[in-house]
């Protein structure tokens, strides 16, 4: 058997943190066992679908590597087809015409709850059909013996089958419900594996025999728990449900997302770090537990600082460069860029996210002449500013300006002046960044060149 997954999210939001470790392990599965993954739109609420949420769905799971194996479904589109099943399972015995109002059907619902049983409906039975009234289509629950779900990841799910509702599958104006439209377009799609979150549990109880009443096999089901909060709560914007975009803006790199996604719920060893590839060779649903997992930013900082670290530079370049057009109003030249690239080897391995690696390269885009900070204002005191002064022409004269030779030339001037490099870094700290954060001060004075470097520290003094 060929393993096919599935993701089908609803358009009527973002794709949500939550969403994306299910399309997560959908993906790491079907690659696990050299299948397919696939993408469905469900896309039946029409008053809340929006194409814009469609576009942020694809492009998500675009930047996280997750795209699909073919072409999106889109569920509202089979609506044909889901009406075709319906009446092919009227002809086959597993559903029928009902032709109860609303109030009717309210009625008999109530009196069924209060008897302690499942909704059947006296149309089950057959009967004239009258002329005058609209109808749904009902499946025809089953009456004895059980449900069974044989879950993948929570274990045997039992549930009594006289215990189901005859459910809708078609509304009186012809439109498929949801329970329907999604049996119809998992076994279209020859899907093997459902891989959801556990709130889908009891669903699972009713899409089964809708499965049985049309004579097909029901896929395996694996209901993953859900992403709580830090502090055990339902996971909420206020705890990081955000969109998916949102931590790419937060500044975390897809592939570091990916690897801390997938040890959200599942575990392999106590190997944090591990490639979407490394997963795909060993990815296990026994592997994944019952129990919430709960976000932890300090957790995701790690592994996001981890991938930084190991990134292309030129990539990281590029993701900056693209930061502070987006977000900052820094002026950046052919010179300014020149020295991002050339620093982000060095900045890239004290940064958590791209957003702080941005902000790291302030230092280096600065415009002369700038005002120091209040921090940086309180170290030129005590002849600080004098001091630079007789350190600037010993600069000046390095014959090479490059990080091991200026370390060398700093050294020399504190020993030269009798003072350690307490009395000589911060000042000088100050006049080349303003009070802005930025590595040791030979590569400071490196990435920022003689001309730029010698400029502030006249600025300064």
């Amino acid at each position: 058997m060929s393993v096919v997954t599935r993701f089908a999210p609803s358009p009527t939001g973002y794709l949500h943190i939550g969403g994306a470790r299910t399309a997560l392990f959908n993906w790491l599965f079907a690659r696990r066992h050299g299948g397919k993954y696939l993408l469905r739109i469900e896309d039946t609420d029409r008053a809340r679908s929006t194409q814009d949420a469609i576009d942020a769905i694809i492009e998500g799971l675009d930047w996280l590597g997750l795209k699909a194996d073919a072409d999106p479904v889109f569920q509202f589109a089979r609506a044909p087809r889901h009406r075709e099943v319906a009446e092919e399972m009227i002809a086959r015995g597993g559903a029928y015409r009902c032709y109860l109002t609303q109030e009717e059907a309210d009625a008999a619902r109530t009196k069924s709850q209060a008897q302690g049983r499942a909704f059947r409906s006296p149309w089950r039975d057959g009967g004239a059909a009258p002329t005058d009234r609209s109808f749904v289509v009902r499946l025809r629950a089953p009456d004895d013996g059980d449900v069974l779900n044989d879950d993948l990841v929570q274990g045997p799910v039992r549930v009594k089958a006289r215990d189901i509702d005859d459910l809708v599958l078609l509304r009186a104006d012809g439109v498929p419900t949801y329970m329907h439209a999604v049996v119809c377009d998992d076994h279209d799609m020859g899907v093997t594996h459902i891989i959801r979150g556990d709130d889908h549990l009891t669903n699972a109880a009713r899409q089964i025999p809708i499965f049985q009443a049309m004579g097909w096999t029901p896929p395996k089901y694996a209901h993953i728990p859900l992403i709580h909060g830090p502090d055990g709560a339902k996971l909420s914007k206020r705890h990081g449900a955000l969109a998916v975009q949102a931590y790419r803006d937060m500044g975390y790199l897809p592939e570091a997302l990916c690897n801390y996604l997938m040890r959200l719920g599942w575990s392999h060893g106590d190997q944090e770090i591990m490639s979407v590839d490394e997963a795909a060779a060993v990815f296990d649903l026994a592997n994944v537990g019952r129990g919430p997992a709960r976000l932890d930013f300090a957790k995701l900082d790690f592994v996001n600082a981890h991938y930084m670290k190991s990134a292309d530079d030129a990539r990281l370049a590029h993701l900056v460069l693209e930061h502070i057009a987006a977000q900052r109003d820094w002026v950046v030249g052919d010179v300014e860029e020149a020295r991002i690239r050339a620093g982000i080897p060095i900045l890239k391995q004290r940064a958590k996210t791209m957003v702080e690696l941005a902000d790291q390269t302030y230092f280096l885009v600065r415009r002369r002449p700038f005002a120091l900070d209040a921090a940086a204002q309180k170290t030129m005191k005590d002849g600080v500013a004098e001091r630079l002064g007789r350190l600037a022409p010993c600069l000046e004269a390095a014959t090479a300006w490059e990080e091991a030779p200026l370390a060398q030339t700093l050294k020399d001037f504190a020993a030269a002046e009798g003072v350690g490099m307490g009395q000589i870094g911060p000042g000088l700290r100050a006049v080349l960044t303003g009070g802005s954060p930025a590595p040791d001060l030979a590569q400071t004075l490196a990435l920022l060149g003689r001309h730029e470097s010698l400029g502030r520290i006249a600025d300064g003094i």
